[in-house]
């Protein structure tokens, strides 16, 4: 009996040392794992990334930023910067009614108005040659980021990077899911209603005529994304080079696209022009009553997520009625 009863306080003994062994354990992961967990979450205090200037370092947090020219790209990611470009009294129009209260920054980042803002980050198109400053000059009044080529010409890779600089990656995931959604829903609703019919913009400024390329500023969208057909002539301009040259109102009379838009200012010289004038009174587009004449011609003429959705709009208020 005796020997019974201790061979049962030897096995009790034995699972209650096993007990207190997996408790300790678990009380020594338990402060490893929260602090894992701690490091997980933590925002990190620089940003490695590649640039034009090679791999650089960017304290993360900044809050107060210059893009100059730039500004499309941060308002997607919900970024408001200190200052808007600007080229004396040109603004981007199709920011304004987010940036109307801001100051402008002039196109060549002057150094004493670039001081002036007391920018957090500073960023900047690959090419410095058009900027008052050299590289060392602005990183010395803020952490300076120059973009790539490949960065500078594609507003989704800006949309991209700058959400890496400023820890915006969510938003940026989000502003380019919805564009997509917006473009999907757009081209089906243009479809419906014009099937494979053309479509050409021209830009219309003092008495010169500036048809659009298949991929000048957000025609590389409506043509490109939207998947709207452009006519013969547009194909026969090729590519756009960076040097914008008008079209002849002779070189007009071959213009066959089914719809096209007019873009120009109210009171435009050039509008009256076409208006009296028997070439372009002779294409299919006038004569079949479609041709649409838009005052805002902002968004068409620049490039960025909002630039492009402000276009879709346009499009969709003039052809889906």
């Amino acid at each position: 009996m005796n020997t019974y009863f201790s061979n049962r306080n030897l096995f009790l003994t034995a699972i209650i040392s096993i007990l207190v062994l997996l408790a300790a354990c678990g009380d020594n992961n338990t402060p490893s794992e929260q602090e894992s967990e701690t490091e997980s979450t933590e925002e990190p205090s620089e940003i490695v990334i590649d640039s034009a200037m090679g791999e650089v370092t960017i304290p993360a947090g900044a809050k107060k930023i210059l893009a100059p020219f730039h500004e499309d790209a941060l308002l997607a990611l919900g970024v408001t910067p200190v200052a808007k470009w600007a080229i004396g009294e040109m603004l981007q129009y199709h920011l304004e009614s987010e940036l109307e209260e801001l100051p402008k920054i002039e196109w060549n980042m002057p150094l004493e108005q670039v001081l002036s803002y007391e920018p957090d980050l500073i960023i900047l198109e690959n090419s410095m040659d058009s900027y008052e400053g050299t590289y060392d000059d602005y990183n010395k009044i803020a952490p300076t980021y120059v973009m790539t080529e490949e960065t500078t010409g594609d507003w989704r890779k800006q949309i991209e990077v700058f959400s890496k600089l400023l820890g915006k990656e969510e938003a940026a995931e989000k502003a380019l899911n919805d564009y997509e959604e917006k473009v999907a829903s757009a081209s089906e609703e243009i479809k419906n209603v014009i099937g494979d019919e053309t479509v050409a913009a021209m830009w219309v400024t003092g008495d010169q005529f500036f048809l659009f390329e298949k991929n000048r500023h957000t025609a590389d969208m409506f043509y490109g994304e939207l998947g709207i057909n452009y006519p013969k002539l547009v194909e026969e301009l090729g590519d756009a080079e960076v040097q914008w040259n008008p079209i002849s109102i002779e070189k007009l009379s071959e213009l066959d696209a089914d719809h096209v838009f007019l873009l120009a200012e109210e009171g435009e010289q050039g509008i009256e022009t076409l208006e009296n004038s028997s070439v372009w009174q002779s294409t299919s587009a006038v004569e079949n009553g479609n041709v649409y004449i838009l005052n805002d011609t902002s968004s068409w003429t620049n490039t960025g997520l909002i630039a492009s959705e402000l276009t879709i709009d346009a499009m969709l208020n003039t052809l889906v009625k």
